[in-house]
C-alpha cells in the first residue's frame, strides 16, 4: 500500500464536523496541563465545576430512603413520572408565577439532554441556530450533529448583556432557534426584563415575518444560584414559543445525578402536539428520561441546595484579592464562576503559566472567548487559600513576559 494513500474513514464526514467544532475543549481535556495534574496532591483545580467538599449529607439519607422499593414497578422503566412533573410544575409556579401545568413538564436525566432533546425536535437540516458568545461548550456541536448551522452572536462586552441588534441582524429566513443561557455560564450575567422583553418582541416578528416559528432555547442551569439578592426572570414569562431548560447537577452540586427538565410554558401555540414530539425525542435519543430512583426521590431534592452564600462569599474573597493583584474582572450575578481577563493575550499560554504553580483553570479559548479565563468557585477554601500565591506569582510573569516580548 502506499504511503502517501489515505487512510479509510473511521467515522462519517458528519462526524468530523462536530470534532472539529471541540477542537479547543479536547484540546484542553485530552491534552493540557489539566489532563496531567488534576489529580496531583496540593492542586487547586478551577477548571470544571465539580464539586470539591464533601456531598450534601442530605443527599446520602434521601437516596437511601427511596432506593427501598415501595411495589414491584420501582425500579422498571419510567418515563414522566406524574409525581415528578407535579412537583416540578408546583415549584414552577410558585417560583415564577407562572401557571405551569403537570403535563407541560418532560423530564431528563440533566440540561444536556434537554437542550439534545428539543434540538432533535425542531431542526431540520440546514436550519439556523443563534448563540449567545460566550457560549457552554457544547452548544455548537449539538448544533451541528442534528445538522444545524450555528451562528454566533457576541454579547455587549461591557456588560455581558444580551446584544439585541446584533441577535436582530443574525436572524434571517432560515433561523429555526435562538439559545440563551441566564445567568450566563461563564460570565454570570443575569439578563434582565427589560431585554428578555425586547428579545421576545424580535422573536415574534422574525417569526411573523418566517411564516413559522423561532424557538427560544433557555438554558437556565444556574436560576437558583443568584448573588446580592438580583432577581432571576425566565424568558418564558415573555415569549411563547420558548423552552425552559434546568437540571438539579448544579444546585445540588452533584452533576453525576442527572436529572433535569424541560418545561413548555403554558403560552405556547398548539403545545399538547408538542409535548407528543418531545416524548419522542426522549424515547429516542437514547432513553433521554432520568433514572428511576431519583424520579423518586425529587419531592425531596426539590428542596435540597448547596450553600449560595458560601459561594457567594468565595466570589467575593477571590474577586477581591485578584483584582488586588491587577486582575481585571467583574463579579458575577449569578452561577459559580469567574471571569478573568488574561493577563496575557494568548490566554493557554498564561493558563499554562498557572499550571506551574498547581492551579488550574479554564482558557477562554475553550468556550469561543480569547483573552479571558474562567475560575469555578466551586473549588474548597483551601484551595483559594493555596492558589493565591500562584495567582500573584502569574501575573508577575505575565508583566515580565509582556515587557521583554517572549513567551
Amino acid at each position: 500500500m502506499n504511503s502517501q494513500t489515505a487512510l479509510p474513514t473511521l467515522y462519517s464526514h458528519h462526524f468530523d464536523k462536530i470534532l472539529e467544532s471541540m477542537g479547543h475543549f479536547m484540546k484542553f481535556f485530552l491534552d493540557s496541563p489539566y489532563t496531567r495534574l488534576h489529580t496531583e496532591p496540593g492542586v487547586s483545580d478551577f477548571a470544571i465545576g465539580n464539586p470539591h467538599e464533601m456531598p450534601l449529607s442530605e443527599l446520602t439519607t434521601v437516596f437511601q430512603k427511596w432506593s427501598v422499593p415501595q411495589n414491584k414497578d420501582w425500579f422498571a422503566y419510567k418515563m414522566n413520572e406524574p409525581d415528578a412533573q407535579e412537583i416540578v410544575a408546583r415549584t414552577l409556579r410558585q417560583r415564577m408565577g407562572i401557571p405551569f401545568e403537570p403535563e407541560d413538564i418532560c423530564m431528563t436525566n440533566g440540561a444536556f439532554a434537554a437542550i439534545n432533546v428539543v434540538l432533535m425536535t425542531i431542526i431540520d437540516p440546514g436550519d439556523k441556530v443563534v448563540y449567545v458568545n460566550p457560549p457552554w461548550f457544547f452548544y455548537v456541536p449539538m448544533i451541528v450533529s442534528h445538522y444545524g448551522v450555528p451562528v454566533r452572536v457576541d454579547c455587549n462586552p461591557q456588560d455581558f448583556d444580551l446584544d439585541l441588534a446584533a441577535i436582530e441582524q443574525a436572524i434571517d429566513v432560515n433561523t429555526r432557534a435562538v439559545i440563551i443561557n441566564s445567568p450566563n455560564n461563564p460570565t454570570g450575567r443575569i439578563y434582565p426584563p427589560a431585554t428578555l422583553q425586547r428579545l421576545a418582541e424580535i422573536l415574534d416578528k422574525a417569526s411573523q415575518r418566517n411564516n413559522r416559528p423561532i424557538f427560544l432555547l433557555s438554558d437556565e442551569a444556574y436560576n437558583r444560584i443568584i448573588f446580592d439578592r438580583h432577581e432571576f426572570h425566565s424568558p418564558t414569562e415573555y415569549y411563547p414559543h420558548s423552552f425552559l431548560i434546568y437540571t438539579y447537577g448544579k444546585t445540588l452540586l452533584a452533576p453525576g445525578q442527572r436529572i433535569g427538565y424541560i418545561a413548555i410554558p403554558p403560552t405556547m401555540p398548539m403545545r399538547e402536539p408538542m409535548r407528543q414530539a418531545i416524548f419522542v425525542s426522549q424515547m429516542i435519543s437514547g432513553y433521554s428520561f432520568p433514572n428511576a430512583l431519583l424520579q423518586h426521590a425529587l419531592p425531596e431534592l426539590e428542596a435540597l441546595s448547596i450553600d449560595i452564600a458560601h459561594i457567594q462569599a468565595k466570589r467575593d474573597r477571590l474577586g477581591q484579592a485578584l483584582r488586588g493583584m491587577g486582575y481585571q474582572l467583574k463579579l458575577p450575578e449569578g452561577t459559580f464562576y469567574l471571569l478573568v481577563r488574561s493577563p496575557l493575550p494568548d490566554d493557554e499560554a498564561f493558563i499554562d503559566l498557572l499550571a506551574q504553580k498547581l492551579v488550574l483553570c479554564l482558557p477562554g479559548a475553550a468556550f469561543e472567548m480569547p483573552g479571558y479565563f474562567r475560575i469555578s468557585l466551586t473549588a474548597n477554601d483551601e484551595m483559594i487559600d493555596r492558589a493565591l500565591p500562584g495567582f500573584a506569582w502569574a501575573i508577575e510573569q505575565a508583566a515580565r513576559l509582556s515587557k521583554t516580548g517572549s513567551m
